[in-house]
C-alpha cells in the first residue's frame, strides 16, 4: 500500500481545509485515507451501505466489475474453477499459495480427519422443527459448534484459529448433509474419508445405509465448481459482518454463524433461490411461449416483477462465473440426460434475450452465476432451500481467510460505523400525567 498523492479536502463553513494521503493498491481505485477527518473537523463521512467505503486493505480476492473479472490471490477464477478442486482453493485462500502435491496431501488428510461431529449435536439438532429453513438449521449448529470445541475458541492464538479454521470446512458439508437428512426423515450418513471432499458430501447427502453409494464424476466435479465459485467475494454484506463480528474478538465459530445469518438474505446468498423460483414461475405460466409476457412485465415499472439471476451489484459486464457455470450447466443436463429439461430451455431463452434487447444491453443486466447455479443444483438433486446452505459451505473457506487477515492485520481495530443522527434533540422526561 503505498502513498504518492494527497487529496486536499475544502470547507465552505469556514473549517479549515485538510490534507489526506491516498493509498494506491496494485491494482483497483486509489483509496483517500480520511483517518484524522473527525479529530482534524469534527465531521465524519456519510456514506449509506458502505459503496464508496474501503473499510480494510486485503490481498485475497479482487473484482473488477467493468472488466467482468475475478482473481483468487491473483489468479483468475476461470483457470482454478478449470485446473483446481475445491482443496486447492481453499488451500490458496487460506495461505496465499497454491498447494504443491504434498502440501495438497497434507491439508486434505487435515481436513479429512475432522470431518464427524460430535454425537451431541444430533440431538441438539431434532430441537429444530422438521420444517425448518435449512439456513435457520445452519445459523444454530454453526454457532452451536463453539461450545463444543472450547480448545479454539480463542480468535487472538493462530494456532486455534488454524484447528477451527480446518474444523468449519470439514464440518460444514457435514453439518449441511445432516440438516437435509433431518428435513426428510432420512438417516444420517457418516463420513467416509476415502472420498473427495466434495464426492464425501454427495455421499452424505444422497446416500443411504441400504446401499453403497455410486460416485458420479460429472456430477462431484459441478458440485466441486460450484464451491470453487463461491468460496470468496471480496467485502460483501456476509464477510464484512463476519469481518465485524470478529473485530470484536468473539470466537470464530461465532463469526461465521453471523456470516451464514447474514447470507441467508434474499439479496445475498438466497438470490439462486430466488431466480429458481422465477423460472418455475414462468414455466407455470406457459413457459418458453410466454417469456415475451414475462418480459414486458419485467420493464413495466409499476408490474413489480423483478428479473432474478440478472445484473450485480459489482460487475458491469459478464459475470465470469456465470460462465463456467453455464458450461457445467450443460454438462449435467447432458449426464442425467435432462437436455430438453424445460427450465433450461426457458433460462436460455432469458439469456439470449438479456444479451441481446436494448433494454437490459443498457443496463448491463447480464446472466450472474445464481442464473444457472440453481438450475445445476435442481438437476443433482438438491431442494432449492437448501441453496443457501450449498453456498454458505463454500463460503466458509473465505469467510475464515478474511477474518484471519484482520486480525493479523497491525491496523486492526473494533468495527464502529458512525451515524447521522437526525432523531430529537435533548427534552426532558416529564411525569407521566404531563405527558
Amino acid at each position: 500500500m503505498s502513498t504518492e498523492h494527497k487529496a486536499t479536502l475544502s470547507f465552505t463553513d469556514g473549517t479549515p481545509s485538510v490534507e489526506f494521503p491516498i493509498h494506491q493498491g496494485t491494482i483497483g481505485p486509489d483509496v483517500i485515507d480520511i483517518r484524522k477527518l473527525y479529530g482534524a473537523t469534527g465531521k465524519f463521512t456519510y456514506d449509506p451501505g458502505f459503496l464508496s467505503t474501503a473499510s480494510c486493505n486485503s490481498t485475497i480476492t479482487y473484482i473488477d466489475g467493468d472488466k467482468g473479472e475475478l482473481l483468487y490471490r491473483g489468479y483468475p477464477i476461470e483457470q482454478l474453477a478449470t485446473n483446481c478442486d475445491f482443496m486447492e482453493v481453499c488451500y490458496l485462500l487460506l495461505n496465499g499459495e497454491l498447494p504443491n502435491e504434498s502440501q495438497r496431501a497434507e491439508f486434505v488428510s487435515r481436513v479429512s480427519n475432522h470431518t464427524m461431529v460430535n454425537e451431541q449435536m444430533h440431538f441438539f439438532l431434532r430441537g429444530f422443527r422438521r420444517d425448518a429453513h435449512p439456513m435457520a438449521v445452519m445459523t444454530g449448529l454453526v454457532g452451536g459448534m463453539s461450545a463444543f470445541y472450547p480448545d479454539s475458541m480463542n480468535l487472538m492464538d493462530k494456532n486455534q484459529r488454524d484447528i477451527s479454521a480446518i474444523r468449519l470446512i470439514a464440518k460444514m458439508p457435514t453439518l449441511v448433509a445432516m440438516a437435509y437428512k433431518y428435513g426428510i426423515g432420512a438417516p444420517h450418513m457418516y463420513p467416509k474419508n476415502e472420498l473427495s471432499y466434495t464426492a464425501n458430501f454427495m455421499r452424505m447427502m444422497f446416500g443411504n445405509p441400504c446401499e453403497d453409494y455410486k460416485v458420479n464424476d460429472v456430477l462431484v466435479r459441478a458440485m466441486d465448481r460450484i464451491f470453487i465459485l463461491h468460496a470468496d467475494h471480496e467485502q460483501n454484506a456476509s464477510t464484512s459482518t463476519v469481518r465485524l463480528c470478529a473485530s470484536s474478538g468473539t470466537n470464530p465459530f461465532a463469526a461465521i454463524a453471523a456470516g451464514v445469518a447474514c447470507l441467508w438474505g434474499p439479496s445475498h446468498g438466497g438470490a439462486n433461490e430466488a431466480c429458481l423460483n422465477m423460472l418455475m414461475e414462468i414455466q407455470q405460466n406457459g413457459g418458453v411461449e410466454k417469456i415475451g409476457d414475462f418480459i414486458n412485465k419485467v420493464k413495466d415499472k409499476d408490474s413489480g416483477v423483478r428479473l432474478m439471476g440478472f445484473g450485480h451489484r459489482v460487475y458491469k459486464n459478464y459475470d465470469p462465473r456465470a460462465k463456467l457455470m453455464r458450461e457445467t450447466c450443460h454438462e449435467v443436463l447432458n449426464e442425467l440426460g435432462l437436455q430438453d429439461d424445460p427450465l433450461f430451455k426457458i433460462a436460455m431463452a432469458l439469456e439470449k434475450i438479456a444479451l441481446e434487447d436494448e433494454y437490459f444491453v443498457k443496463r448491463k443486466l447480464y446472466p450472474n452465476v445464481d442464473f444457472y447455479s440453481g438450475i445445476v443444483q435442481k438437476a443433482i438433486g438438491i431442494p432449492v432451500p437448501l441453496f443457501t446452505a450449498i453456498f454458505a459451505l463454500a463460503r466458509t473457506v473465505g469467510w475464515i481467510a478474511q477474518l484471519n487477515e484482520m486480525i493479523a492485520d497491525p491496523e486492526y481495530k473494533i468495527g464502529r460505523p458512525r451515524q447521522l443522527f437526525m432523531g430529537a434533540t435533548h427534552r426532558d422526561v416529564k411525569p407521566i400525567g404531563q405527558r
